[in-house]
């Protein structure tokens, strides 16, 4: 789990919004389309493995992925959300 200090500080690298925590509901939609085998990063890479934890930018269009507690802030290793809806 992300820390709280931390997260207060973290912004999406590309447009400096606010991120947050992603929530149960979002995370099951996205999982389901990783497993679908519908869902890339940003330069194109497949995701196969489950999503458990990750940070929605604040205008829901991207999740930066968060692996072994450690944030993945990088532009092409974001997830684009368009056609999962948002945050429940």
């Amino acid at each position: 789990m992300v820390d709280q200090e931390l997260l207060d500080i973290l912004v999406c690298p590309e447009t400096r919004q606010p991120v947050r925590l992603a929530e149960g509901p979002l995370l099951e939609r996205l999982n389901r389309a990783i497993a679908d085998g519908a869902v890339s990063t940003r330069a194109g890479q497949a995701v196969t493995r489950p999503v458990e934890e990750g940070l929605v930018r604040e205008d829901g269009r991207l999740l930066y992925p968060v692996r072994d507690g450690i944030p993945i802030m990088l532009i092409d290793e974001a997830i684009p959300l368009e056609g999962l809806g948002e945050s429940d």
